[in-house]
């Protein structure tokens, strides 16, 4: 398994060892051993799995504000996605920034994302499924949003016209969120 910095701090791309033949592949998909000689040290607590039909399908950006923060390792089983991370964390080096990294079923990477980034993820293929892991449970109360086409971050989505959820719709801007997290370097 190798694991890699992303500009944003925190954030690291993880490439599974994979061993295929005639019959198929094997690969770890995750091993706490590895990553915690990596600096990832979340106990993760619960395994989503969702699945999209349909090309320009856009879920996000999400996160979970203190004390229901939520860290995460997402990958692909099945299609391929446009991941995409924003710093919200104030104070950050990187903050208002965002990063993409396709993910696919055939590439098998994963995106390790720490508490203090909004995610969201667009389908590139007709049908898709997405699995993360999370350290902490869903919790309403502490969910929030940005709009995926909040201007100032004017995110280059492969899709223009995407296929979104009333609640993402509704979602707002950075420039009106009042983040609860800090950077603390």
């Amino acid at each position: 398994m190798q694991v890699s910095q992303t500009e944003f701090p925190g954030v690291l791309i993880v490439e599974p060892t994979v061993f295929s033949d005639n019959r198929g592949f094997f690969m770890e998909s995750y091993n706490r051993q590895v990553f915690e000689q990596h600096g990832i040290h979340a106990d993760f607590m619960q395994d989503n799995h969702a699945r999209s039909s349909g090309v320009g399908v856009l879920r996000g950006f999400h996160f979970q504000a203190p004390p229901m923060a939520q860290a995460k390792l997402v990958w692909v089983t099945r299609g391929a996605v446009v991941d995409v991370v924003v710093d919200i964390r104030v104070g950050s080096p990187t903050y208002g920034q965002w990063g993409q990294l396709k993910l696919s079923a055939e590439n098998k990477l994963r995106l390790f994302i720490p508490a203090g980034f909004a995610h969201a993820y667009m389908t590139l293929s007709e049908e898709t499924e997405f699995i993360y892991k999370v350290d902490a449970p869903y919790s309403p109360a502490d969910e929030g949003g940005i709009r995926w086409d909040d201007p100032d971050l004017a995110v280059n989505w492969p899709v223009k016209n995407p296929i979104l959820s009333n609640k993402d719709k509704a979602l707002g801007t950075l420039a009106k969120l009042s983040s609860p997290f800090s950077y603390s370097g």
